[in-house]
């Protein structure tokens, strides 16, 4: 379904309604960019910690507009074994209501605008009909100085005038004294004639000023006066002749109108509230920068570290789903070839997969995957969500027996929450954002700088005597060598240490030298715990310190992708009553890449007794919260692990 600024009040209770019937939430955005300066190469840089993509992100990417938003919500039938749908493509501008709301300022590029225009995007139906939005902040300072407006006004005389003091003559400069003679000239007639209305010329803010000051002082009883619009957004002023009783009726209309305007200025960011405040899990495409920019434009500006931007989003979206991250890894990494959300789609129709049986309601749009939409944010929230089910299902085949469906809640699907795919990191796959994030070690990398005229081939050239190389590019001017083995890096140093046009460093070097700029600049209270606040929408919850958290070793999670469903076929299944004989796969709770351990003997609890228990999103929500807070790794080796989860193939 289509939504405007016209139709969105009648369909907000829908879709209020949609979400909290829904297993789970899919999400979708489209921006008038992505970078304002760095290309996307250098924005996306194959050596990036976490760290420095949000950071890059943040300063480079959050000045653009998220200008179109889709949200699809899925519900199982189990009576009809099918999706009920419900699809929402909403078009956002932040229009300002008032003079003084917001008046964004937010910035295009060229690219991105002309494929969305060769999509078929339309423009002018985000321009003209865009549904606005303020952060909770936002909301706060209107509703405090409409309050104290009003305060004013009713300690000073009649509430239509606004006067700035006292009751007395107010002064007015001799430029103006003729406009406002002839005003009161108009006034006069009005009162002595048989017309119950007179409208001004439009004129300016300052001369509205003098008019209400005046009439103020001279005629406080027997008059309405009141500033409208033109529709040519011209504003002017018009005094009508009302007994008091009258005027009492039109102040409270005015009051009910401005606090109905100041309600629909609060726009979809009501959305946003309405996910959060469910706590349903939310899943989407490569969605990092969805994330960012929600909460960057709904909810109120992103902290600075990583790990406060973590709690935050957490504290918003308690569970995360990211598809393109789920199909980057096995067992869909051996089976998918490509992970863009349009060919992921076409894939997963193919078998083994198998495509989900969908409804949609009477009156809502039904997307036809016959014909693609693709880049129409409802679209392809719609398509996200196709394919999260369609992968989450083929899990359920490695069941004993396989089970065709598998819930939103699974906790098959526990290893793949709140981990957001990162784009062309070469060692990191994912930004945990429950967690510490992996620290790989990267002894073979190499931190060079140089000249600004060089090229990619003049690195080539300068490392030639050591095979095979990977460059990835920071600016103009530096930029990460990968080395093939490890042994070569001393070398390398060796014979750099006299150049003058060039400059090398180990990755631990060029580690320390930012870590040292960055701790001169973070401000730390006395018990060493970071100052943040953040003030959270209704169904957020309030962040007041953030405790940062040591990550461990890629060693240390035994990070080995590809090595967990290599041999899956030869894994003994679960039995239905959550026996094993042979293997067991744990999760860990810091661990996100293990390899199968064998460990005979061991019981488990299988998830198919699991799904079959009572869903309480509230225990839902509480787990979210838990899961998101940030501890330190502890070195007491009496420590117990934790218990397995379940006895399948393990998926990291």
């Amino acid at each position: 379904m289509e939504v405007t600024r016209q139709n969105f009040k009648e369909v907000l209770p829908k879709v209020c309604s949609a979400v909290q019937e829904a297993d789970f939430i899919s999400i979708d955005g489209e921006f008038t960019g992505i970078s304002d300066g760095p290309s996307v190469s250098a924005l996306t840089n194959g050596l990036d910690t976490p760290e420095e993509r949000y950071t890059k992100l943040r300063k480079h990417s959050m000045n653009f507009l998220l200008f179109q938003f889709g949200i699809c919500t899925f519900r199982y039938d189990q009576n009809q074994s099918t999706y009920i749908t419900k699809a929402f493509n909403f078009y956002i501008f932040p229009k300002p209501f008032s003079r003084t709301s917001p008046d964004i300022k937010f910035i295009c590029q060229s690219s991105s605008i002309e494929f969305l225009a060769s999509q078929g995007f339309d423009f002018n139906k985000v321009f003209r009909s865009g549904i606005p939005y303020l952060t909770q902040e936002e909301e706060s300072q209107l509703r405090e100085q409409y309050e104290e407006r009003r305060s004013q006004i009713n300690g000073a005389g009649p509430v239509s005038y606004t006067p700035t003091s006292g009751s007395g003559v107010c002064n007015v400069p001799e430029d103006q004294r003729d406009f406002i003679r002839t005003v009161e000239e108009k006034v006069e007639a009005l009162l002595k004639n048989s017309d119950q209305t007179l409208d001004l010329e439009p004129c300016t803010g300052f001369q509205r000023k003098l008019i209400y000051q005046t009439l103020n002082s001279k005629y406080s009883k027997g008059l309405h006066v009141e500033t409208l619009e033109t529709e040519k957004k011209e504003r002017f002023i018009q005094i009508s002749k009302v007994d008091e009783e009258e005027r009492r009726r039109r102040e409270q209309q005015k009051q009910l109108r401005e606090q109905e305007e100041l309600n629909d200025a609060v726009g979809f960011s009501r959305v946003i509230r309405a996910i959060s405040k469910s706590g349903k899990l939310v899943v989407g495409h490569n969605m990092l920068l969805d994330v960012m920019h929600t909460i960057h434009q709904f909810c109120g500006p992103l902290p600075e570290e990583l790990d406060d931007f973590k709690e935050v989003a957490m504290s918003v979206f308690p569970r995360l789903l990211d598809t393109k991250l789920m199909a980057s890894t096995q067992p869909f990494k051996e089976i998918i070839s490509n992970t863009s959300l349009a060919e992921l789609h076409k894939q997963l129709r193919e078998k083994p997969f198998k495509s989900p049986t969908t409804e949609c309601p009477e009156g809502l749009q039904s997307y036809d995957t016959s014909t693609e939409q693709l880049h129409e944010a409802g679209y392809d929230a719609f398509i996200t969500g196709l394919c999260f089910i369609s992968m989450a299902n083929y899990l359920g085949s490695f069941l004993t027996p396989p089970k065709s469906y598998i819930s939103a809640r699974s906790k098959l699907l526990e290893p793949f929450y709140n981990k957001l795919f990162l784009m062309r990191v070469i060692d990191i796959p994912y930004m945990n954002m429950s967690g510490p994030d992996l620290q790989p070690k990267r002894d073979h990398v190499l931190y060079v700088t140089f000249p600004k005229e060089w090229k990619t081939s003049d690195l080539y050239q300068l490392f030639s005597a050591f095979g095979n190389i990977q460059v990835s590019w920071i600016d103009d001017m530096s930029a990460f060598v990968c080395l093939s083995q490890t042994e070569q890096v001393q070398i390398a140093m060796n014979t750099s240490r006299y150049a003058e046009s060039y400059r090398i460093q180990t990755y631990a070097e060029y580690l320390q030298s930012r870590q040292k700029s960055t701790h001169t600049s973070r401000r730390w209270t006395n018990d060493g715990w970071a100052d943040t606040s953040y003030s959270a929408a209704s169904g957020f919850s309030r962040l007041q310190a953030v405790k940062r958290s040591i990550s461990p070793s890629l060693e240390e999670q035994n990070h080995d992708a590809d090595s967990s469903w290599t041999n899956y076929s030869s894994v003994k299944k679960i039995k239905t009553d959550g026996s094993c004989s042979q293997t067991n796969a744990e999760v860990a709770g810091s661990c996100d890449w293990p390899r199968l351990q064998p460990d005979e003997g061991r019981a488990s609890v299988s998830p198919v007794q699991e799904e079959a228990e009572p869903e309480d999103s509230s225990a839902n929500q509480s787990q979210g919260k838990r899961s998101r807070r940030h501890k330190k790794r502890k070195s007491d080796a009496s420590e117990a692990p934790p218990p397995p989860l379940f006895d399948v193939p393990q998926v990291w």
